[in-house]
């Protein structure tokens, strides 16, 4: 009660300085869910539009890399693994799973250390891990490949789908026709990376900016420290989750990102090729990167067409919200998904559905 009576107050203090809604991204996921789960937008002044960002890693998965991802399942002897949210996420021909319906080997996974144990107790076949995720995850795929490599496991690979988020981020500022004021930024990624790869946003672009934790209380009170920066024309990288993340982040997890991988140039799901936004696998350990392994070239990059009417990509990039889509709650639902948004336990089509509507 006492946050929402800041942001009440705060958002007085603002009317004159804006003269539209206060355009705030909550970035991760998880942000979403929460919001959408405990009513927080309903509570919140019609001042403030509180926008989903591309915090999903599922969800910004371009089409062209899901269909890479098909066509490796599909080779002789291969064994896929896969997170269970990349599981039913349609491509151009089909899912994960449809692909293991038609006879493809392919196993759900709870971290990358599952599928190395399968490729060590199963030598006779080619297994392949579909990495998936943020700077979050990615460190793990580089102790996996530590481990690989210190136990001499040759039938082991990782298909690199990892994305950096600071680089989306400013792609998103850079846009004149997305109007935002602030973000929420992630709380698990920050754990990893801490405060200093955001300072662009503030200083460069002129976001306001707060890392938040993901209880109503957190979420609530990131808002109106938002609210201040935007009141004072203070603009910084606050930091709110700091019983989970250090100014510095976490810098053995940052060791492996440097050690195993490097940036590449990625298209994000609804949006352009985005420069040094993606996590490849580092050519010094090119052996366990399955596109080299199985020469596989990743397909033009955006130029797979996503399903008829679906709008994954203008929810992800704030253009649009769930609602909006034709599709949304008739012929997309989470039983039947049309598009990653409303496959993913985090997707903001899947929060509404389950909660906004």
């Amino acid at each position: 009660m006492q946050n929402n009576e800041n942001i009440l107050r705060l958002v007085e203090n603002i009317k004159n300085k804006v003269t539209r809604p206060v355009r705030i991204m909550e970035v991760c996921g998880t942000h979403t869910m929460s919001i959408a789960k405990y009513g927080l937008k309903q509570l919140l002044p019609p001042e403030i539009t509180l926008l989903s960002g591309p915090g999903c890693p599922v969800c910004v998965t371009d089409q062209s890399e899901i269909d890479l991802a098909l066509e490796l399942s599909l080779l002789p002897k291969v064994t896929l693994f896969t997170f269970g949210d990349m599981f039913r996420v349609p491509g151009t021909k089909g899912s994960l799973e449809d692909m293991q319906a038609s006879g493809a080997h392919i196993h759900i996974a709870f971290s990358s250390l599952d599928a190395l144990r399968y490729a060590m107790i199963n030598p006779q076949e080619e297994v392949v891990f579909l990495g998936v995720g943020f700077e979050t995850t990615a460190p793990t795929v580089g102790v996996t490949l530590k481990q690989a490599q210190q136990n001499n496991i040759n039938n082991f690979s990782i298909l690199s789908l990892h994305k950096k988020i600071v680089p989306v981020l400013e792609n998103l500022s850079s846009q004149k026709d997305t109007l935002l004021d602030g973000f929420l930024l992630p709380g698990h990624v920050s754990t990893i990376i801490g405060k200093a790869p955001y300072e662009d946003l503030a200083q460069k672009w002129h976001k306001a900016c707060v890392i938040t934790g993901f209880s109503p209380e957190d979420i609530l009170t990131g808002i109106a420290q938002l609210l201040k920066q935007i009141n004072s024309e203070n603009f910084e990288i606050g930091l709110q989750y700091k019983r989970g993340v250090a100014k510095e982040g976490n810098t053995s997890a940052q060791a492996y990102l440097k050690e195993y991988f490097q940036t590449s140039d990625v298209i994000w799901r609804g949006m352009r090729l985005i420069p040094h936004s993606g996590l490849a696998i580092d050519p010094h350990y090119a052996f366990y990167d399955s596109c080299i392994r199985f020469s596989q070239q990743h397909p033009p990059q955006g130029k797979t067409q996503p399903p008829e009417f679906c709008i994954c990509g203008d929810i992800l990039a704030g253009r649009k919200n769930p609602p909006q889509c034709l599709l949304f709650g008739k012929d997309c639902t989470p039983d039947h998904p049309v598009g990653p948004c409303m496959v993913s336990s985090e997707g903001s089509c899947a929060a509404c559905y389950y909660y906004g509507r």
